[in-house]
């Protein structure tokens, strides 16, 4: 007997990215050459020290306990202390801070804590797809808001004031963005809370781009008067090269905190204090880290930008974050036949545009997560 699943599965399908490594590994497995341009998983390590300063912590003696739902201070201190040097943001460490299993975790935490069945989410198009998934769960609407090439991948505030908004309980902003590598300045994120407060909507960036090939890194809680609308989520996962050891952190307002705290408390039992005492280690790093991840990654995105040319795609250079977002050429088709054609007859693995939303028709979306060896050799399967 097959127990039948519940019916809030009915509209959530298994990750893209679950599915389609499945067919890669699939491949590999048979002896194909694959190279993997889709997923944005860090293969450079984290500073040695941190590792140094995991290992240490696994003799201490509370290191193997139950830790604090809130995590250790040592940890909330550093996450105050990075938001003030690198955002010019003052957070309580005890009050406006809450330590997360990675920050996809604390869109469920998020949503969990503040949906009602039939509420509904603004939610971006193209954006990351675990913000439909997970509002699906909750049993809220997703209510898409379209971003274009036209408006730098920014909300049209103008569309957006005609529409009914008087279910909207929440909106997701992601910058800089993913799939675009959009980047938002002040001013952009001066409009968004003027948008959240006028409509009564909470805010809550998503943060985990911003050190990426970007210059000038923003917060959306250096806005006057953010807190009272907006919550931010960020992490160590690409700032860091630890996507592995799952640590984000989610920053706002104590009563937001402690609404997400409440769901929190009842899913986990606190993040392994190795980890923590890792984490809490890697957030004194300086400029010197920065320049030097940036330094491989602009090698890297030199010759992604060659090998977009080489399939006829066009890309805007003035973009944050590990990903090229680029625009098939004219006459290509279907974006996944694009690049399943491509997987097949040359073993290199590309991100459709399509399965971050309906404006993500036409584009693909390459990973700098890979060295500059294998780029080289892709390049040389298209010459």
């Amino acid at each position: 007997m097959i127990i039948e699943s519940a019916n809030r599965l009915n509209q959530t399908a298994e990750y893209y990215f679950s599915r389609k490594l499945k067919e890669v590994r699939a491949l590999a497995a048979q002896g194909k050459p694959i190279i993997n341009m889709g997923i944005g998983s860090p293969d450079l390590p984290p500073p040695p020290h941190v590792i140094d300063a995991l290992t240490k912590a696994l003799v201490d003696g509370p290191a193997h306990q139950y830790q604090s739902y809130k995590g250790l201070p040592e940890l909330t201190a550093a996450m105050s202390d990075f938001y003030k040097q690198q955002y010019h943001v003052d957070l309580d460490a005890e009050t406006e801070i809450l330590p997360l299993m990675g920050s996809k975790e604390g869109i469920m935490h998020i949503s969990m804590a503040f949906l009602n069945p039939g509420d509904e989410v603004l939610i971006p198009n193209p954006g990351y797809p675990t913000y439909t998934s997970v509002t699906h769960l909750v049993e809220a609407e997703p209510v898409y808001y379209d971003l274009d090439a036209a408006h730098n991948w920014m909300p049209d505030f103008e569309s957006l004031s005609l529409r009914d908004l008087s279910k909207v309980k929440l909106m997701w902003v992601n910058y800089p963005h993913m799939p675009t590598g959009a980047k938002a300045s002040k001013a952009d994120f001066e409009k968004l809370i003027a948008f959240a407060k006028a409509n009564q909507i909470l805010l809550v960036n998503d943060n985990p781009y911003s050190f990426i090939l970007n210059e000038n890194p923003q917060s959306i809680l250096a806005v006057k008067g953010a807190k009272e609308v907006a919550i931010e989520l960020n992490s160590l996962s690409k700032t860091f090269n630890m996507s592995g050891w799952r640590v984000g952190m989610l920053l706002g307002a104590p009563e937001y905190i402690n609404t997400v705290l409440t769901v929190k408390s009842n899913m986990d039992s606190g993040m392994f204090y190795g980890i923590q005492k890792g984490a809490a280690a890697v957030l004194k790093e300086g400029k010197e880290w920065f320049q030097s991840l940036n330094e491989v990654y602009t090698s890297r995105r030199e010759l992604m930008w060659q090998f977009a040319e080489i399939l006829g795609c066009s890309y805007d250079k003035d973009t944050a974050g590990m990903f090229i977002w680029a625009k098939l050429p004219e006459g290509a088709g279907d974006a996944e036949a694009f690049i399943d054609d491509i997987l097949i007859n040359k073993s290199v693995f590309i991100t459709p545009g399509t399965i971050f939303g309906s404006q993500g028709a036409g584009y693909i979306r390459f990973s700098l997560c890979v060295t500059e060896e294998k780029i080289k050799e892709a390049i040389s399967r298209f010459k």
